[in-house]
């Protein structure tokens, strides 16, 4: 009975602000609020509100709840185990089929970058040598259009 009246309340003094908010030519605002409170109202009306009451002061509920934490618990303390059992075989396997001591690593990083390997001041192989010839592909022609394009737009 007290949950019914309070939002019986809570609705009246929304509708009460909706009017307000309408009074100052807010009308999609309005109309917004008065949505929200008609909310509480129609749980009342359909029996919501009194079996969540219900629900809330029985001890038989609150049990049920304890039950099925217990059992989402017991379910995910089995999934983590099983994930770390799986988890270690899949490791020992990986450790001894590649010979690698910690599974997952790569090599280290060489000296020299691979991009630079192969560069020279000739052209590479397969390209044609009329466009950029003699030109170092170092010297910045790389970035040119990027260039003509922050000039353009004052960069």
């Amino acid at each position: 009975m007290i949950a019914e009246t309070v939002c019986s309340a809570v609705s009246a003094a929304g509708l009460g602000i909706a009017v307000v908010t309408a009074y100052r030519r807010r009308f999609l605002a309005a109309a917004r609020i008065a949505a929200y409170s008609l909310v509480p109202v129609g749980l009342v009306m359909t029996g919501v509100v009194g079996w969540l009451s219900d629900t809330a002061l029985s001890p038989t509920a609150w049990a049920g709840f304890g039950v099925l934490g217990a059992a989402w618990l017991l379910f995910a303390t089995t999934r983590a185990v099983e994930r770390r059992r799986s988890g270690a075989s899949t490791e020992r396997g990986a450790a001894a089929g590649t010979g690698s001591i910690h599974p997952g690593t790569t090599a280290p990083a060489s000296s020299t970058p691979a991009l630079r390997q192969g560069r020279g001041n000739g052209p590479a192989q397969g390209q044609p040598q009329g466009r950029n010839q003699g030109k170092s592909p170092a010297s910045g022609d790389d970035f040119s259009d990027i260039e003509a394009i922050l000039k353009k737009h004052g960069i």
